[in-house]
Formats: structure tokens, C-alpha cells, sequence
């Protein structure tokens, strides 16, 4: 615990938490926006004509359940970014201070050090889902209620959100292993920004682009791409046609994380450190 403690003042004691905050903010309120114009169009109708073969779809889409736990997780993409970043920073931030030969030197045992920095970067995962998720239940109720719909808090909506913050937890050991892959802090943040929003970005182009040519079955792709399987895991329904499940979605996830953990926890023992 004393070494979770630590890698948590690191990271306190500087300016990047905060920063990483401020830029979420106005992000996180652009996508409320979008959520509720996006959420009235479901149930008032105003999508103009949907094809044929997309109706069930639109109407997976404006359950009230699915409906509450989009808005219930509002603002997961950029969310979800931010935590990444603040697992890379808890690595990368030792290379930049210059800390790193004193930290292995105080503490000898690298497993140990890696471990609680993936365990502090996994905390402050979850934080930021706390309060983001705090945020959601006040915005999103007054969001089903500006259009009509009854706030919704069943199982299967707080199974969004608990699978939200699974997410977020996941998302902060990622960061953490291409902190410990990339070790320049710059180098790092800029190469996990471009893969994340790149990644995404080409992902639904290639894979919605690939299932118009072959099929609704290309659409489980997705499950390969951790922002897309993120983003599945809080759909509030497993009833969305052409789409795997749920669980599928937090399934791939864990099984990156836990990749990305070992992986760095095998180089930081082996690597010199200098």
C-alpha cells in the first residue's frame, strides 16, 4: 500500500491531473450535447426515413433502456482517453523527473514498483469514473426528461455503467503499458492520442465500409479494437442487430489489459534503467 501511496502523490504533486481535467470538461459537455440531440431524434422521430434493413436497429436504439445508458455514460471516448493518458503519465513521468533510478534503487523489487503503479493508474481510473458517472446520473436524467422519457434504472442500465467503469479501470493499465513500451513522456502521449482517435476513426470507416460489401458479420471486428469495444460494453442492450454482445466487448478488454500489464511488468524487470 505504501507504494500505491507513493506512485498516487507522484502524480498529485503534479500539474497533468488537473490539466488532463480542464481539457475533459468542454469535451465531455460537447458530447451531452450531442447525446440529446441525438436522443430527442430517437423519440420524437426527427431521423427522416430509415431504410428498411436499419429499422430494428433504430429501434434497439431508442429503448429507454439503451436510451439511459448511453446517457448514463456520457462522454466514455474522450473519458476513456483521458484515463490512458494518465496511466502512460505514471510511468513516463519518472523517465521525464529523472526519478526512475531512484525509485528502483529505494525499492529494488521492479515487479513490485510495476505493480503498484498499475494498481494507482487502475485507481485513478476509477475516480474518474466516479465522478464522471456522478455528473451523468444528474445530466442525463434532466436529458430523458427534457424529451419525454422516464429516467430508466434497471438492471440492465446499471450494467452499463458498472461496465463503463470496468472500462475506465482497463483503459488506465493500458495507458500504463505503452508508458513502459514508449518511455518518453511526449513520444507517449502523442503516439497514444493518434492511435486512439486514429485507430477509432479508421476502424468504423473500414469495418462499416467492409460490411456493406460482405456482410452484418464484419461488424464483430469491432471486438478487435479496444475504443470500439469500450464503447460496446455500455450499449444498454445486447439486442443490437449485427452486434456482439456485451460481455463480448469487456471479454477482449480484460484480456488486453492483462496483456499490457504483464508485458510491462516483463520489460520494466528486464530493461536497463538509466
Amino acid at each position: 500500500m505504501n507504494l500505491v501511496r507513493s506512485e498516487l502523490l507522484k502524480i498529485r504533486s503534479t500539474s497533468i491531473w488537473w490539466i488532463l481535467a480542464l481539457i475533459y470538461l468542454p469535451l465531455w459537455g460537447i458530447t451531452l450535447f450531442f447525446n440529446y440531440i441525438q436522443s430527442d431524434a430517437l423519440v420524437n422521430g426527427d431521423l427522416g426515413e430509415v431504410p428498411a434493413d436499419q429499422a430494428d436497429t433504430f429501434d434497439a436504439l431508442k429503448d429507454p433502456d439503451a436510451l439511459a445508458a448511453n446517457l448514463f455514460t456520457n462522454g466514455q471516448f474522450f473519458g476513456l482517453m483521458m484515463v490512458m493518458l494518465l496511466g502512460i503519465i505514471v510511468v513516463t513521468s519518472e523517465f521525464f523527473h529523472q526519478t526512475v533510478t531512484t525509485t528502483f534503487l529505494t525499492v529494488p523489487h521492479r515487479s513490485a514498483v510495476m505493480l503498484a503503479k498499475l494498481v494507482a493508474a487502475a485507481g485513478l481510473g476509477v475516480v474518474f469514473w466516479l465522478v464522471t458517472t456522478a455528473a451523468n446520473l444528474l445530466s442525463g436524467a434532466a436529458v430523458l426528461g427534457a424529451i419525454g422519457v422516464d429516467a430508466r434504472y434497471t438492471g440492465a442500465v446499471w450494467e452499463a455503467v458498472g461496465l463503463n467503469g470496468l472500462a475506465y479501470l482497463l483503459w488506465a493499465i493500458l495507458g500504463v503499458g505503452l508508458g513502459v513500451l514508449i518511455r518518453s513522456q511526449i513520444g507517449a502521449t502523442v503516439t497514444g492520442i493518434l492511435l486512439y482517435l486514429g485507430g477509432s476513426i479508421g476502424a468504423v470507416i473500414l469495418i462499416s465500409t467492409l460490411a456493406g460489401r460482405f456482410g452484418d458479420w464484419i461488424n464483430n471486428l469491432q471486438l478487435l479494437v479496444p475504443s470500439l469495444a469500450s464503447s460496446l460494453m455500455v450499449s444498454g442492450t445486447d439486442d443490437l442487430p449485427g452486434n456482439p454482445p456485451q460481455w463480448a466487448g469487456a471479454a477482449v478488454l480484460i484480456g488486453y489489459a492483462l496483456v499490457a500489464g504483464v508485458v510491462g511488468t516483463l520489460l520494466v524487470r528486464k530493461r536497463d534503467i538509466s
